[in-house]
């Protein structure tokens, strides 16, 4: 069980404010518990307001704790709090990439989707940052951890497409949409969300199709992949439909010749 220092007890510790209510004061917790609740209030924190503005003692305050405490299980001050609660964050999010057993390829795909940005909308300032860059909480070990789940994005969706072995294109293909989620996420942010979430979710499974189908022509891999996933689409799925929608978007055009 995890001891009390003198400070907890100190009524000099300021109280917190009003129509803030402390979460439980300076109860004993066991030492991982006290841990993941420092880790949560941290993510809590880091979600509302860029990292660089969040001091240990708004998350001493806001966990109900001293600042001493704090240190005691984070001896490395702000950045190591700040790395605990991103691989926190990162490992949730991981966790929503497993794709659902029941739909079609692209309705599986727009589940996934569905979860990601329910994940964006409730880690927008802290995460945010970190992915823009720049920050001054930005270091090697955090850069690391994003880019670890940029690889495990790249793992899930190579396996909902039936890749053990993906080839430079088929690879190049992945990450590049990925790329596009991770732009488009960013962007619905700082556009103050004004698209709903399941048109933005629905253009970026459009863009997944038209994506593979112009890879598709230059690598007889992704030509076999994209081929089977339309296969098993229900014939009025999004993909049939951004394929008609297309034939009549270039049948209303005029031949340029």
């Amino acid at each position: 069980m995890e001891a009390r220092s003198a400070s907890e007890n100190s009524p000099g510790v300021p109280s917190a404010p009003q129509g803030r209510p402390r979460r439980g004061g300076y109860r004993r917790l066991p030492v991982q518990q006290r841990r993941e609740q420092l880790i949560e209030v941290a993510l809590e924190l880091f979600a509302a307001r860029p990292p660089e503005e969040v001091s240990l003692d708004d998350v001493a305050e806001a966990a109900g704790a001293s600042r001493p405490l704090v240190y005691r299980y984070f001896a490395g001050g702000k950045q190591q709090l700040y790395e605990a609660a991103l691989r926190s964050a990162a490992d949730e999010l991981t966790s929503r990439f497993s794709v659902p057993r029941k739909g079609s390829p692209t309705e599986q795909l727009a589940a996934v989707l569905d979860r990601y940005f329910d994940f964006v909308a409730e880690h927008d300032a802290g995460y945010g940052a970190l992915l823009r860059g720049g920050s001054v909480v930005e270091t090697a070990r955090t850069s690391a951890i994003v880019d670890e789940v940029r690889r495990a994005a790249l793992r899930r969706t190579l396996r909902h497409l039936g890749v053990r072995q993906a080839g430079p294109r088929l690879t190049m293909l992945v990450r590049s949409w990925i790329s596009v989620v991770e732009g488009a996420s960013l962007s619905w942010l700082d556009e103050g969300r004004q698209i709903p979430p399941a048109e933005l979710r629905d253009w970026l499974v459009d863009q997944f199709v038209a994506m593979s189908a112009a890879t598709a022509v230059h690598d007889p891999q992704t030509a076999q992949v994209l081929a089977g996933l339309l296969a098993l689409e229900e014939p009025d799925g999004p993909a049939p439909a951004l394929v008609e929608r297309l034939r009549a978007l270039l049948a209303a055009q005029p031949v340029v010749r």
